[in-house]
């Protein structure tokens, strides 16, 4: 009798999506709609950060003492490190508010300070998107590229590779699912950090 052969299994790629737009059917909510289409066959997760009780870093530092276990502020970022930790790909999504990213993703981007100590960090390996939505015209003076520049310097400093960037201006909650050029994009996106 013939041996059977065993199936490999490939493991689904895990990719988180932080939404930092208090709109859920707002520009950037849409772009990390799209993305997570665009990640077919990937185990995507959304948080939405609006209402979420995420209070800002006390710089205690205790997150990096030795023998750490993170962040010891018990609130709702408890919640994200896990998911956050085991993803394969990051995705931040936010609107741009006063020539940056949102207050709440602001916030959990701080926050993510626990998450990178001298013996590892959860972002090493990881790979990152992200997406920005803004009421200009220009991803210049809109503040769009301030935002793309904080990740740049961020994950450059860490080592974690951005594989992607979409961003688009849109005003109306929704409106820039008819910007084609933005909504192809964020599609090619999600497929990127499946691979």
């Amino acid at each position: 009798m013939p041996k059977s052969k065993a199936r490999s299994k490939v493991k689904a790629k895990k990719i988180v999506i932080l939404l930092g737009s208090p709109r859920r059917d707002g520009n950037s909510a849409a772009l990390a709609e799209r993305i997570a289409e665009g990640a077919a066959g990937a185990e995507v997760e959304m948080f939405y950060l609006h209402g979420m009780k995420i209070a800002p870093c006390n710089a205690c530092e205790a997150c990096h003492r030795p023998g750490a276990k993170g962040c010891v502020i018990k609130d709702d970022m408890q919640r994200l490190y896990p998911p956050m930790t085991e993803a394969d790909a990051i995705v931040f999504a936010s609107p741009i508010y006063w020539f940056t990213v949102s207050a709440q993703m602001k916030l959990a981007m701080d926050r993510c300070y626990a998450l990178i100590r001298p013996d590892g960090h959860a972002f090493r390996g990881k790979r990152i998107g992200l997406a920005f939505s803004y009421g200009g015209e220009d991803p210049f003076d809109s503040g769009c590229t301030n935002a793309i520049r904080m990740f740049q310097d961020a994950f450059g400093f860490i080592g974690a590779e951005i594989v992607g960037i979409v961003y688009g201006s849109a005003s109306g909650a929704g409106d820039i699912r008819s910007n084609q050029k933005a909504m192809d994009e964020a599609k090619e996106l999600g497929r990127k950090l499946t691979q």
